[in-house]
């Protein structure tokens, strides 16, 4: 009876690894450039079929070896120039977004922007503040936010932008007490549609031009549709 349960067992790995085997990557048996047309429908439909960005490892797994994800994206972003969506780079990964000029159509038709998870759309003026000075100097601790801004930022507040999967705790600060410190999260890229943290501004080109001290960000000087910082930005201390 063993025996049985062992052959059995044995087919049906086996029969796993044979379906893997089935699924023909490299497509040999056709042409270049018929090959090549497969390969793009196959990762246009991947991207398409997935709620979150799709890695390259990801991607690799349904192409052959030879062939090239970023030629490949190149090929189908170029077939999807004047379409209202594209492939989009984000996250680490690629997905297929709406073009903004289409945003308002969108939020007419549904009420709201189609695609992330909308969080975005509901952060105050105060909450993108927040974010992107973690963004920029992370990892950061809570006290060093409010000397930076000059407002006590509560635990609330970061607890909200916690909560909304923004930042997360980074490592614990080395200056006395060992506080944590806070960093921004792959949802942050995802919401704000960055790849990776190196497609924020450049931080030497702004500290250089002398836009990143603290007199410029509380003027609102380093994003134009930022003015002074919200009176709601800072509450009182609550230790």
């Amino acid at each position: 009876m063993a025996e049985a349960t062992r052959r059995r067992g044995k087919g049906r790995q086996d029969d796993g690894r044979s379906g893997d085997r089935l699924f023909d990557r490299e497509l040999d048996h056709l042409p270049p450039e018929a090959r090549w047309r497969e390969w793009m429908n196959r990762v246009e439909a991947t991207i398409f079929a997935a709620s979150e960005p799709v890695g390259r490892e990801t991607l690799a797994r349904i192409v052959g070896k030879s062939c090239s994800i970023d030629l490949l994206i190149d090929d189908i972003r170029e077939e999807l120039r004047g379409r209202p969506y594209d492939l989009v780079p984000v996250a680490g990964g690629w997905k297929h977004l709406t073009r903004p000029a289409y945003a308002d159509a969108i939020r007419s038709a549904f009420g709201t922007a189609v695609g992330g998870s909308g969080r975005a759309a509901d952060l105050t003026q105060s909450d993108v503040l927040v974010l992107m000075c973690i963004a920029y100097f992370q990892p950061i601790t809570r006290a060093e936010l409010s000397s930076f801004f000059g407002k006590e930022i509560s635990r609330d507040f970061i607890g909200h932008l916690r909560g909304a999967g923004l930042i997360a705790s980074g490592p614990r600060s080395p200056t006395p007490g060992a506080p944590y410190t806070y960093v921004t999260t792959k949802e942050f890229l995802l919401e704000f549609g960055l790849d990776t943290l190196r497609d924020l501004p450049d931080f030497e080109a702004l500290e250089d031009a002398g836009l990143l001290s603290k007199e410029k960000l509380l003027a609102g000087d380093i994003l134009p549709n930022f003015a002074r910082v919200p009176e709601d930005i800072g509450v009182e201390a609550d230790e």
